[in-house]
């Protein structure tokens, strides 16, 4: 049986965190020290991961690390907050770097926020790295275990042999064989579904144990409970628990539908908006997840 996975952002780091702090900042000479509390508490909030390091060049500094699943139009400010936070919490120069993992359109990714009022002005630069532009071969020749499950979704990834290697390296490391079900996860991205099963020999039901599976499905979550709620307060006592939950899914779906499919897939939401039926729902989010392109999804619909 495949192992529930602990993909924390802070666990993949923590397997090479000099390998990973090179990467991130190409310093060469940089050696990573202790991961930080990355908590502020003048936020509700928690920063991804946050690494003493130090180099001979730059002496002592921090690397605030934020892995988003998908680009965001609001990261440019929290760059800007979480840095601040991280130097004035340890009173130590910060480099932040900000990791995209899925690409969702061909929009540029801002690597600053800048503001300007009545003629002052603001800034923080931050690194951008985008996993869709990194060559999978760094993967393997620095090695970077940490990005072994981000393998087909890597440049140069998408292919069986390269996903069978990276799984064949997870299973041989008892540190590393949790992560192949989020391997798994992104592979379907690249692969049909049913060569996955086979590289993998599990049911695919188990992606549904996958943390990024869960992130994706509980921000659907978020955003239905909040239009929910707006319609709660519009309509008022009108709209049932059974509306509620159908909104849910409707959410979800349109959500994965972006992660995957991009506009393209949201082109769907009309027609699946007319379903009532939530097993039909359910089924069609699991649907979904494992479909490799928008023809499958007709086909279904």
């Amino acid at each position: 049986m495949v192992k529930r996975a602990d993909v924390s952002s802070k666990k993949l780091i923590s397997l090479a965190p000099d390998n990973w702090v090179k990467w991130v900042t190409q310093i060469p000479d940089i050696k990573a020290g202790e991961i930080l509390n990355s908590e502020f508490q003048w936020i509700s909030r928690e920063s991804d991961v946050l690494i003493r390091a130090e180099s001979q060049q730059y002496g002592k500094f921090l690397i605030l690390n934020e892995l988003q699943l998908r680009p965001s139009s609001a990261m440019p400010r929290r760059m800007r907050a979480y840095t601040a936070l991280a130097e004035e919490k340890y009173q130590l120069p910060t480099y932040p770097v900000l990791i995209n993992i899925l690409k969702i359109s061909d929009d540029e990714i801002p690597t600053r926020f800048a503001s300007n009022i009545a003629g002052l002005e603001a800034r923080q630069d931050y690194r951008v790295i985008n996993l869709w532009e990194v060559d999978v071969n760094i993967v393997f020749q620095q090695p970077l275990p940490c990005l072994l499950p981000f393998v087909p979704i890597l440049q140069g990834g998408e292919n069986e042999f390269t996903i069978r290697e990276a799984l064949q390296i997870l299973r041989a490391d008892e540190q590393l064989n949790q992560l192949e079900t989020v391997l798994a996860f992104f592979a379907t991205f690249v692969l049909e579904s049913t060569l996955v099963q086979e590289i993998m020999r599990w049911d695919m039901a188990v992606l549904r144990e996958s943390p990024w599976y869960q992130e994706i499905e509980q921000r659907g979550i978020r955003i239905g409970e909040e239009r929910g709620l707006r319609m709660g307060e519009e309509r008022g006592l009108r709209m049932g628990e059974e509306r509620g939950r159908r909104e849910n899914f409707l959410s979800n779906i349109a959500t994965v539908l972006e992660v995957k499919f991009g506009s393209e897939g949201l082109e769907l939401m009309p027609k699946i908006a007319q379903i009532s039926d939530l097993e039909r729902l359910q089924e069609i989010l699991r649907c979904i997840v494992v479909a490799n392109a928008i023809a499958e999804l007709q086909a279904i619909l």
